[in-house]
């Protein structure tokens, strides 16, 4: 399967590149590279203008621009599916640096039945995180032609499977999954959390 990663933000409220920035040692890009590596054998990255992303990874990776550049994530959505090998394609944003294997794993097991597969928690969802079938590219093609450039347009026209919460939590019980980096704070969040994380894992080793 495929690996969409949105990187053509403007990233205009944290003032600079986020995909760039650095946490833990490692870029946020670089991260969630990491995490789809187990999954994907080609990785596509969408950027405004095609610029290369320094990341290192497993997968066949290449860059691709968005088709009509500062229109948002369905643009970039667009774009990576018409540039994708696979049928279907696990798609997240380049800020989710504590994406969930197992969850996205899951997500790509069911998702051969439907168009797209996206958690839903109450009545948010988050498109961001989910797996789209290339047959999704008419609907959103319509919808960019239509001026719409909401995601969350699309899943009325195609055949959408919600993942529930109660799935969610066997994988991802906290949802950091779907923590994303907007603002420098955010940034600082995330800082703390991996922090939180090594120390978790340090914890557990020594009872081991």
């Amino acid at each position: 399967m495929t690996a969409i990663i949105l990187a053509g933000g403007k990233s205009s409220r944290l003032g600079r590149n986020k995909a760039l920035q650095v946490l833990d040692g490692r870029s946020l890009i670089q991260r969630v590279v990491e995490r789809l590596d187990v999954l994907s054998a080609e990785i596509v990255i969408v950027t405004a203008g095609g610029e290369a992303m320094p990341v290192s990874s497993a997968a066949t990776v290449k860059t691709v621009p968005d088709i009509y550049s500062g229109r948002g994530p369905l643009v970039g959505l667009y774009s990576g599916l018409s540039a994708s090998a696979s049928q279907q394609s696990i798609v997240v944003g380049c800020d989710m640096p504590f994406l969930s294997v197992g969850l996205l794993e899951y997500m790509a097991q069911i998702s051969s039945a439907f168009d797209v597969v996206v958690p839903r928690i109450e009545d948010k969802v988050e498109p961001l995180c989910a797996v789209y079938s290339s047959t999704c590219i008419p609907a959103i093609r319509e919808l960019l032609e239509r001026e719409e450039l909401r995601i969350n347009r699309l899943f009325g026209m195609v055949k959408v499977r919600y993942v529930g919460e109660d799935e969610i939590d066997r994988f991802d019980p906290d949802h950091l999954s779907f923590f994303n980096i907007n603002s420098r704070a955010d940034l600082v969040r995330a800082g703390q959390i991996a922090a939180e994380k090594v120390q978790m894992e340090e914890r557990r080793d020594v009872v081991l």
